[in-house]
């Protein structure tokens, strides 16, 4: 009885959120569209328009946190739990839950003390300047409850009482001990989110608890800093980019246009050599230049092609691998979310790492191509379409091209910012959708599920701020530049330490989290090297990609495993081909940034 009353409430929060969520984003849609129409056809602006979109994406952040507790968006490494016998999940599952109980009192507390301290409004909006960090205060309380509604649903009552009680003694007895030991507190720092991983804990919320415990053993970043952290963290315009990115994609699979790359892709290369598998190859390529998200990509792909594959006597598994191995050029090929990420972390730029994505992307397909010709035994898919053909398959396809023209000329000319373009091109999209008639309530689910993936992806920024901020108080990346000049401070010492890390933290980090701690720590070591910056940070992002196929986080293994039903290890050994690929991709990048 109490867990049904318990599935209403809960399944009448998730609704409720999930409203006013795709409420939030497409009122920020609204904010940066109006400004941009000002700007252009009336010489002005509205005061203001930049700060309160910030901190509508904040307040988005904060909605939408609790929706992605569930699903993957939570970025749990659950492959040690997995190994564990049935029989430990109920002692397991708790130990998990302490972090985002920790977490959420972080947020809670923290926020309520950052009113009381905090005063002043904003210049431009004349908001009390409180108001952004109450935002985040109220999610953690949102988070906190949804994390209890789902144990009761899941009958689990008594565990979810354990975690809050002993999450609860360790958030108050953390201000009152002090370790004095002589080691950094990054240390510490570390191996509670080590520990935090290990548990399957979500990832931002292991990042949280262990900056507030990292406390007890010298962190200088009071409770109150680190949730002020967590918000600077995701105060930056360049990052309301992701949402609107993350709507693109999801309106181009609604909208039917994603079908439209499939068709003109077939008409190019289906009658060669493993025809269908380089289809999935150049439709991966083309969808890049629109989703900007592998994620968006694995998913679309496996429900699109892997039928397809396995029809034309492809093997589960390789077709699988196929399509988990094209996705990781979303996220190189522009637009992509992971060189915004890298730009708000180094300030780098943002056009030119995208045109270092287009190189890298390139180099990426055509030994991802060699590959699935030398792997792949199917002749002839069909026959070879007419000129004719091609040019209709073109012409229906020129709407989706149209979306590289948005973004990467926009960018790169300077006519518009990179959230302006995105938002742009969520606005052509939407327009498609509206065309293609999917309906209201297809395009509200596509709004939902950006802004909840969006959320789940800003706190992750967010809440890597205060860990990157210990790991700055130790000067981390001081010891990474010595370290290097040790062994001759070179390029080459340079590229092959930053790989082995970069290949190392893939394993066990979620690819933004990395990007988020250990670019700021790798680049300064490259620059003092003499590599361009931009060609290392092209080259980070290309290594940690790779780490979507790569056992145990395997992301775009499980993403596609997720829709296709096939088991994650069948995949692990089918994409090695397809890694190596990769691999020897990177190696060229590497080459090419020694020499050059």
């Amino acid at each position: 009885m109490r867990g049904s009353i318990a599935a209403r409430i809960l399944t009448g929060v998730e609704s409720t959120l999930g409203v006013i969520a795709a409420g939030a984003l497409l009122i920020l849609f609204a904010v940066v569209l109006t400004n941009v129409g000002l700007r252009y056809f009336l010489r002005t602006g509205f005061v203001g328009s930049e700060e309160l979109a910030i901190w509508l994406h904040v307040a988005l952040i904060a909605i939408g946190a609790p929706l992605s507790l569930g699903s993957a968006l939570a970025m749990r490494l659950d492959v040690f739990v997995r190994l564990l016998p049935q029989r430990s999940a109920p002692v397991i599952q708790p130990l998990a839950d302490i972090f985002s109980v920790v977490a959420s009192l972080i947020l809670v507390s923290g926020g309520a003390k950052i009113l009381i301290m905090l005063g002043g409004t904003s210049p431009t909006l004349g908001l009390p300047e409180w108001i952004r960090f109450a935002f985040l205060g109220a999610g953690g309380a949102l988070v906190l409850m949804v994390l209890v509604l789902r144990r009761f649903v899941e009958g689990h009552a008594f565990g979810a009482l354990a975690s809050i009680l002993l999450g609860s003694a360790i958030y108050i007895v953390v201000p009152e001990i002090g370790f004095d030991i002589y080691l950094p507190p990054s240390l510490f720092l570390a191996l509670i989110v080590a520990l935090g991983l290990i548990l399957a804990a979500p990832l931002a919320h292991a990042f949280l608890a262990a900056a507030y415990v990292a406390i007890a053993f010298g962190s200088s970043l009071p409770e109150p800093a680190i949730v002020s952290t967590t918000v600077t963290g995701i105060s930056k315009f360049l990052l309301l980019a992701i949402p609107f990115f993350l709507l693109v994609g999801g309106l181009l699979t609604a909208s039917g246009v994603a079908n439209q790359l499939v068709r003109f892709a077939t008409s190019m290369v289906g009658h060669r050599r493993a025809g269908l598998a380089q289809t999935t190859l150049l439709t991966s390529v083309l969808f890049s230049g629109a989703s900007g998200s592998s994620v968006a990509n694995a998913a679309f792909g496996a429900s699109t092609f892997q039928p397809e594959l396995v029809k034309h006597g492809y093997p589960p598994a390789r077709a699988g691998a196929i399509i988990a191995a094209t996705s990781v050029l979303d996220n190189v090929i522009p637009p992509s979310i992971a060189f915004l990420i890298l730009a708000a972390v180094t300030n780098l730029s943002v056009g030119s790492l995208l045109v270092g994505g287009f190189f890298a992307g390139g180099l990426m397909a055509v030994c991802l191509a060699v590959a699935i010709h030398l792997t792949v035994c199917e002749r002839v898919a069909q026959t070879r379409a007419t000129g004719a053909e091609r040019w209709k398959a073109a012409v229906s396809a020129i709407p989706a091209f149209g979306l590289g023209v948005i973004v990467v000329v926009g960018i790169r000319v300077g006519i518009v910012t990179t959230t302006e373009a995105a938002a742009l091109a969520a606005l052509y999209t939407v327009g498609l959708a509206v065309w293609a008639r999917i309906g209201a309530e297809s395009i509200f689910l596509s709004f939902r599920q950006a802004a909840t993936e969006a959320a789940a992806i800003g706190l992750l920024i967010g809440t890597a701020g205060p860990f990157a901020f210990v790991l700055a108080v130790d000067d981390v990346s001081g010891l990474v530049t010595n370290f290097v000049t040790l062994l001759g401070g070179s390029a080459l010492a340079v590229i092959i330490l930053s790989n082995v890390i970069l290949l190392l933290v893939g394993l066990v980090l979620d690819i933004g989290a990395a990007i988020l701690l250990f670019g700021p720590i790798l680049l300064p070591a490259a620059v003092a090297a003499g590599i361009d910056p931009i060609h290392f940070g092209v080259i980070l992002v290309v290594n940690l990609m790779i780490h979507g196929l790569t056992p145990p986080l395997g992301m775009l293994i499980f993403v596609v495993s997720g829709v296709t039903r096939i088991p994650t290890t069948a995949l692990f050994r089918a994409v090695v081909p397809y890694l190596v690929a990769l691999l020897a991709s990177l190696a060229i990048l590497c080459a090419w940034a020694i020499i050059f």
